[in-house]
C-alpha cells in the first residue's frame, strides 16, 4: 500500500468534491462507487482514486463538466471509462461496469450520502461489494484490500445476491470461501422446522 502524504490525502478528497458537484450542476446522473463509495458507508478510506459512474450516452457530458471543473482529462486504452486528475489525484468515471453498461438500475441503486461535507449518490453497499467481487482475476486478486471492506460494509450487503452475481468467478468464489470460514460472510443456520407433530413427537 502506498502513504499518501496530507496534500496529496487533500488532493483526492478534493478530487471527491469536486467531481461530485460537476456533475451534479451539469445535470449529468452519476452516482459515487469503489472505495470511496464503501468509505461512505463505513469502509476504510481509499488511497488511490476515485470512482464515480455514469451512463453511456452521458460519459461526453461528463468529460465535459469535469474539464470545466478545472480537471486535467486522458483517454486511457480502455474503452469502458475515462479518467480526470486533479493535482495529480486520479478520477475514473465508468461508463461500463463488470462488462454491463451503467443503466438506470445501477443509478437507482444508490441512494443520498454526505461524503466529506458534500451530499452525492453513493451506490449501495451490496453493488459495491459485488463489483469489486466480480472484478477480481488472476492479476487483479488483492484480497486484503478487499477484506477490510466486506468486513466494515458486511450487515448492509445481501450476500445472496452477491452469491448469486458472483457464481462462476473462481476468485470471488475463493474470496466468499475464505470469508465465511472467518464468520464475516457466512449464511445463518435456518432453524429447524417444527411442527405442532413434530413437537407432540418429541413429548
Amino acid at each position: 500500500m502506498t502513504l499518501l502524504t496530507e496534500d496529496q490525502r487533500d488532493d483526492l478528497r478534493d478530487a471527491v468534491r469536486l467531481s461530485a458537484v460537476a456533475l451534479r450542476e451539469a445535470g449529468v446522473p452519476y452516482a459515487l462507487c469503489g472505495g470511496y463509495a464503501a468509505f461512505a458507508r463505513g469502509g476504510p478510506e481509499p488511497h488511490h482514486d476515485v470512482d464515480f459512474i455514469v451512463r453511456p450516452e452521458d460519459a461526453e457530458r461528463a468529460r465535459q463538466a469535469l474539464a470545466d471543473a478545472g480537471l486535467e482529462l486522458r483517454e486511457p486504452a480502455e474503452d469502458w471509462l475515462f479518467k480526470a486528475y486533479h493535482h495529480g489525484a486520479l478520477v475514473d468515471v465508468i461508463y461500463v461496469l463488470g462488462g454491463e453498461p451503467v443503466g438506470e438500475r445501477l443509478l437507482a441503486a444508490a441512494d443520498t450520502v454526505e461524503v466529506l461535507a458534500v451530499r452525492m449518490p453513493v451506490l449501495h453497499a451490496t453493488e459495491i461489494v459485488a463489483s469489486k467481487m466480480r472484478a477480481l482475476a488472476e492479476h487483479d486478486c488483492n484480497f486484503s484490500l478487499l477484506l477490510p471492506i466486506v468486513r466494515a460494509l458486511r450487515e448492509q450487503v445481501d450476500w445472496s445476491e452477491v452469491r448469486r452475481r458472483v457464481d462462476g468467478n473462481p476468485y470471488a468464489e475463493a474470496f466468499l470461501y475464505l470469508t465465511d470460514r472467518l464468520g464475516v460472510t457466512a449464511l445463518p443456520v435456518p432453524a429447524p422446522d417444527v411442527t405442532p407433530s413434530t413437537a407432540d413427537a418429541r413429548r
